[in-house]
């Protein structure tokens, strides 16, 4: 993958968006469900699009949130809607055209106080605070947000009664009852005037509701104790206004480096592909905030909707898979309260350094597809102690072993990192070198190659049995999955198994290619052998299908 000159550099003014050009399409153009692009199409984290391509334009959100409430009437919900947003531009609007809807089916919808932003884990939050008060009148939620996506982009994504990201089969149901409403030209689809839909919301404190008991699941007391120097870029999201309130309630020592809310993100730098995107995974995006590493002791950076965290101390970025591993081992053995019982939860193109510190620990690991949304009924119940994505996205239970959220919260991975250094008087990254000196060193990589639609659907259903090789990069071959081990939930793509590395593959929703991803216990030689031979194995199996 090649890196775009200006990569980690200041966006030009030619390179950000025309907001009113957006917004003016988001209104003005209306897509057409013959055109697969502009059907509404949910993917492992909603709905998403662009105005100006007409796959997220009002239409969709009308159709979308019209679709959601007569969901929830089949559940037989009939509590509160907690309804969110982040700061893309896109999100202001699809926020007000959701509102219109949900208040118009009867609905009693809760906003931000002021109609302030509202990252994704808080929505989570607050929904199962509610479900635990009020078993017999659940509540589910609505987060607007494209997520890291480029400012351009628009998305919308429903959480049920569980906390998280809804089901397959939930957003299935709620595609397809969108996409007949548009093509009804909108008949069936409940609206009420915006004027009184704001009127009729109810203001709710999020802000207060979430801060309040983040020391029911981290030891603020030893971070404040430390005097632990915190820096914060909030890359333009809508969790700025929460770390004033953290700082404030905890004592804690606090910066926040950039408060720029900006709809272009003007101030971000360009990612490796010359995009603005707000990944706080990608060195690109966070070269901001790495500048100033020297200036704190932890410093942390979180996409728009507070979904994803970034860790940064003095050795600069931390790799969200080498911190999936801190985190893990950090927390099973100083969450005393926490039960033997309790489980690690991986998606399947994570490092296999969680395999061995789960291992390590003695305790079970539970692998599963890509989506967060195969652990929420795990963590509901108090299965799972931890879980994360490969993507810097994680959860973890309270420190008393009860459930905090059932989504990815970008603040508890941040704020676990200031623990952990206060505690142990480790950073993240000498406590994973400590790992590595007990454990093994990966190495680890993603790469994209070219596939045709017809290359793609073979890929998503592969058997396994059409691989027939038997050693992969000098290794035998111990497992080729198509379902994850965890749930034996198909994986749309393989993954193969060696002692000493792995290879997964997936072809990619929105683009014409698939995904490879890989790791080795055994050198940066390895790894490239391993993507190398796998890129012919899938070949192989394309030239079998006959594509």
């Amino acid at each position: 993958m090649s890196t775009h000159p200006r990569a980690g550099l200041r966006a030009k003014s030619d390179e950000l968006i025309n907001v009113p050009r957006l917004m003016a399409a988001y209104y003005q153009l209306t897509p057409d469900v013959r055109v697969a692009g502009q059907k509404v199409a949910f993917g492992t984290s909603g709905h998403r699009g662009c105005a100006l391509d007409m796959s997220f334009n009002q239409t969709h959100i009308h159709a979308i949130c019209q679709a959601i409430s007569e969901y929830r009437a089949l559940q037989g919900l009939t509590g509160p809607l907690y309804l969110g947003m982040d700061t893309h531009a896109l999100s202001e609007a699809a926020w007000g055209s959701a509102l219109e809807v949900l208040v118009a089916n009867g609905i009693e919808v809760r906003v931000q106080t002021e109609r302030g932003y509202t990252p994704t884990p808080v929505i989570s939050h607050a929904i199962l605070n509610h479900n635990r008060a009020n078993p017999n009148d659940l509540a589910d939620g609505i987060v607007i947000t494209p997520s890291h996506n480029p400012p351009r982009d628009g998305g919308i994504k429903y959480n049920g009664a569980h906390g998280g990201p809804a089901s397959s089969e939930a957003t299935g149901w709620i595609q397809d009852r969108a996409n007949q409403l548009i093509a009804a030209d909108g008949e069936g689809i409940r609206r009420q005037d915006f004027n009184q839909a704001v009127r009729q919301a109810v203001e709710f404190d999020y802000i207060e509701h979430y801060v309040a008991e983040l020391d029911e699941v981290l030891d603020m007391a030893a971070i404040k104790q430390a005097g632990i120097r915190i820096g914060i870029d909030p890359l333009g999201g809508a969790g700025l206004a929460y770390w004033p309130h953290i700082a404030k309630r905890y004592g804690l020592d606090i910066t926040i480096v950039n408060s720029s809310q900006d709809p272009t993100f003007s101030f971000m730098t360009l990612d490796h592909d010359g995009k603005i995107r707000m990944d706080c995974s990608s060195p690109y995006s966070m070269a901001n905030l790495l500048a100033l590493k020297d200036d704190f002791d932890i410093s942390c950076g979180n996409d728009p909707d507070y979904d994803r965290h970034g860790i940064v101390d003095s050795q600069g970025l931390m790799d969200p898979n080498h911190y999936l591993a801190v985190c893990i081992h950090y927390l099973f053995t100083h969450r005393k309260e926490w039960s033997a019982d309790l489980a690690v939860g991986k998606t399947l193109v994570s490092s296999s350094m969680i395999d061995r510190v789960a291992a390590q620990l003695g305790r079970r690991l539970m692998e599963v597809p890509v989506g967060f949304k195969w652990y929420v009924q795990d963590l509901l119940v108090g299965k799972l102690g931890f879980v994360g994505e490969e993507s810097a996205g994680a959860s973890f239970l309270r420190k008393n072993g009860e459930v905090w959220s059932t989504d990815k919260d970008g603040f508890i991975p941040s704020l676990l990192a200031a623990e952990i250094l206060a505690v142990t008087g480790l950073t993240p990254h000498a406590y994973y070198a400590n790992l590595v000196a007990q454990l093994g060193e990966p190495v680890y990589k993603r790469v994209d190659a070219p596939a045709s639609l017809a290359q793609k659907q073979v890929l998503a259903t592969l058997n396994p049995d059409a691989i027939e090789a038997s050693t992969l990069a000098g290794d035998t071959i111990t497992a080729r999955l198509t379902t994850a081990p965890g749930n034996n939930a198909a994986i749309g793509g393989l993954k193969v198994v060696t002692e000493h590395g792995w290879f997964a593959a997936r072809p990619s929703g929105t683009e014409q290619v698939y995904k490879i991803y890989a790791e080795s216990f055994r050198g940066v030689e390895h790894l490239d052998l391993l993507i190398e031979e796998a890129q012919t194995l899938v070949k192989a199996a394309f030239d079998k299908a006959g594509v």
